[in-house]
């Protein structure tokens, strides 16, 4: 035992009661409301029950539930009864959408000898639903040309833009040439779309065993990883263009908008796609010959990885029905006492590509569960102080129809009344996974700060620092919040943050349920409880987390925004775009200056001379100045806000009710009406989804993708366009704080 003198014990009872004392301060209500609020979280607990997502994730997987479908709508009737049965005012609000499937799907190799793929997923007895064939999409790309193409195959790695500059290197052309690509490193859109661009007729995806399958562990049914015949499904719809219903091109399509034809419309793929397994994808990359792959291409299939082009020659024919079905989105509704119109609202979809037992079911018992117990709380006579709004969306998969088509039609609303989203969308055994708008960084943190691993006995916030700090993330160590992601798309938070400005986040657990079921029938209700979160110990972790985002969003006094780490966070992103800019003027100063010394004409290779004897423009030097001066406006509100909360019990109600008003629609105000440029959907200034990442998140897009585009006139547009919008945003920081004084 050590020994401990009254001094020592002294202090760490200081220190105790002050992490006690830290651990009951929540932002946005003061002392008072607090202690209600913890006690209603402690009552919200008590209510949630793991057992009721077990049952409701076996029914809803029972049998393929994709937009449109049969059973999609029985799956939102039951949904949209309980919501009801649980206190919501609940209606199901349909939307048609444009929904292609599959009718007609070959490959074949043609020479140097002939195979046809089988383009089937085998089913299990160990997986009870594999084997149903009634109304189970079979494995391809929505949206999607038509084509029937034959021609040489040549393998592009991943298929992103990086790939198509080594082609060039080595002197590969890919026009008027079928290409393969593997999955990862970049959403699967953009590996058709940029081989559109370079002249390819059709593209075929894959997914390698070495990123999904065999190399990474045991396959399904013996382990959860990709077996031989699975395939991941998925959309192909040029989703950094525009989400929704691509035939209504950004307006919402009811009756009285003319819908766009299929060729008219500018997201549909232009040319023919689809996704294979590593079985079927076997015998064409055997075929290959040309140039050995780099070693960073080659995949864990057991061949040589070559290049191409040729002598394999491909057979590719797809045709689709081109269908309108209905899309239904699931609202529950409970009106607010004190402020009906600011609504908080919650998300997840229902649909899936087939059985979609991790995406999404096990997101949407999650978010059912917080309703149910939500719908508790509301029989002891509690209500919010504003109106909570539950969604269930439909249409995700094919590209965020519903939740789309939805925010387009309730626009004029949404701007006025939205307050905050909190999206989920499918969750796993591990780690608390958050992103969305930074003024939400530090509630977010606290929310985790109160909300325990239920395997670990610490909270999910310290549980997931300790990961960063194992990564190696020193940051983990010293700064008190740790940074949430940005989100670019792939979810249904898109239209709400990146179309309309309303504060986002994206909430869910994962990191411990690896596996290959993404988007296969083999996303089943078995393979989840197996290999997933068995006692859905994780689903209601996801509840609590959620769940007490959106109470303390209802009820908070002054509603809990936070401007300094949103400052912070911007001004890591010009730092980020400011050497950007640098190490691009450097690295083309470096070319030239060897090219003028003669340093490449010894290259053995003449191919890749050819590349390295032309000059390179040097970046200009922009003029980032106007972006710095906002930013020093802004930390300068950021800071002067929080001191003026500092204390929300001496505020008067009437103030708090003004400035409330103004700080939940600040993120507007981070929004140009013009949008990006190429694309005036998304219209946020500081994120957005990548013109050629898919998903994956640019920030302060217009200067980042200009930069890197070396589009130097856009460049200095984006400069001012994301310094005015800043300005703005902070103007409106400062007419709250002008009320607080």
């Amino acid at each position: 035992m050590k020994y401990f003198t009254r001094r020592s014990v002294l202090l760490l009872l200081s220190i105790c009661l002050s992490w006690n004392a830290d651990a009951q301060q929540l932002l946005g209500f003061h002392s008072e409301s607090a202690r209600k609020q913890l006690s209603l979280e402690a009552a919200f607990d008590k209510q949630l029950q793991a057992k009721n997502l077990n049952e409701w994730m076996k029914l809803m997987t029972a049998y393929p539930h994709q937009v449109g479908s049969a059973y999609g709508l029985k799956n939102a009737l039951f949904i949209k009864d309980k919501l009801a049965s649980w206190g919501f005012e609940a209606k199901i609000d349909t939307v048609q959408v444009l929904f292609p499937t599959p009718k007609v799907r070959i490959v074949e190799l043609t020479e140097p000898t002939k195979f046809k793929a089988a383009l089937l997923e085998k089913s299990f007895r160990e997986d009870a639903t594999s084997s149903q064939t009634k109304d189970v999409l079979p494995p391809y790309h929505a949206y999607s040309a038509r084509g029937d193409v034959t021609a040489e195959l040549v393998f592009v790695n991943y298929g992103i833009p990086a790939d198509y500059d080594e082609l060039e290197k080595l002197g590969i052309d890919v026009k008027g040439k079928i290409v393969i690509a593997k999955y990862g490193n970049s959403w699967r859109g953009i590996k058709p779309k940029v081989a559109y661009e370079k002249g390819a007729i059709g593209c075929i995806i894959y997914s390698d065993p070495k990123e999904d399958g065999y190399f990474q562990g045991d396959v399904y049914p013996k382990g959860p990883y990709k077996n031989e015949t699975g395939a991941q499904r998925g959309s192909v719809v040029d989703l950094p263009q525009a989400p929704g219903d691509p035939l209504s091109n950004g307006f919402y399509a009811a009756g009285d908008k003319k819908r766009l034809t299929v060729e008219e419309a500018p997201a549909m793929m232009k040319i023919p796609v689809l996704p294979v397994s590593y079985a079927d994808a076997l015998p064409l990359l055997k075929a290959l010959g040309g140039q050995v792959a780099p070693a960073s291409w080659r995949g864990a299939l057991p061949i040589t990885y070559h290049i191409g082009p040729g002598p394999a020659k491909v057979h590719l024919k797809l045709d689709f029905n081109f269908d309108i079905v209905p899309c239904y989105n699931v609202i529950g509704t409970i009106r607010g006492s004190d402020f009906p119109d600011q609504w908080i609202l919650r998300g997840n979809h229902h649909d899936a590509w087939v059985f979609g037992a991790a995406d999404p079911v096990s997101g949407a018992v999650a978010e059912m569960e917080e309703a149910r117990a939500i719908g508790e709380l509301l029989k002891t006579g509690w209500k919010p102080k504003r109106s909570i709004v539950y969604c269930f969306w439909d249409g995700e998969e094919p590209g965020l129809l519903g939740s789309t088509e939805w925010v387009e039609k309730y626009e004029s609303d949404l701007k006025e009344k939205a307050v905050v989203y909190v999206n989920s969308d499918g969750n796993g055994r591990g780690y608390l996974g958050a992103a969305g708008s930074h003024t939400l960084e530090k509630f977010i943190n606290q929310v985790g700060r109160d909300v325990m691993d239920p395997e670990k006995g610490t909270s999910v916030l310290e549980r997931l620092r300790s990961k960063m700090i194992v990564e190696g993330k020193a940051e983990a160590r010293s700064r008190a919040d740790l940074r949430i992601g940005a989100l670019g798309s792939g979810s249904d938070y898109t239209p709400f943050i990146q179309h309309l400005g309303i504060a986002s986040l994206n909430l869910g657990f994962g990191g411990e349920d690896e596996g290959g079921d993404y988007h296969t029938i083999f996303d089943s209700y078995d393979d989840f409880v197996r290999f997933k979160d068995a006692d859905f110990a994780y689903g209601i972790a996801l509840s609590k987390t959620a769940g007490r985002t959106i109470l303390r969003f209802a009820n908070a006094d002054i509603l809990p925004f936070e401007f300094g780490n949103f400052s912070n966070t911007v001004n890591g992103y010009a730092t980020e775009v400011k050497k950007l800019l640098e190490t691009t003027r450097t690295s083309a100063e470096e070319h030239n200056r060897l090219l003028s010394e003669g340093r490449f004409e010894a290259v053995a290779d003449p191919k890749e001379a050819r590349q390295m004897i032309k000059p390179m423009p040097v970046a200009p030097y922009l003029n980032f100045a106007p972006l710095e001066n906002a930013l020093i406006g802004l930390q300068e509100s950021a800071d002067a806000y929080t001191r003026a909360i500092a204390d929300p019990g001496n505020i008067s109600a009437g103030t708090i009710a003004q400035v409330n008003q103004i700080i939940y629609k600040t993120e507007r105000f981070l929004i140009n009406e013009k949008g990006l440029p190429k694309r005036p959907w998304y219209r946020h200034q500081i994120y957005a989804p990548g013109f050629y990442t898919g998903y994956g998140v640019k920030t302060l897009p217009m200067i980042r993708e200009a930069i890197e585009q070396k589009n130097w006139r856009e460049a200095e547009e984006g400069i001012m366009r994301v310094s005015e919008v800043l300005q703005q945003f902070s103007a409106e920081i400062n007419k709250a704080i002008v009320l607080l004084k």
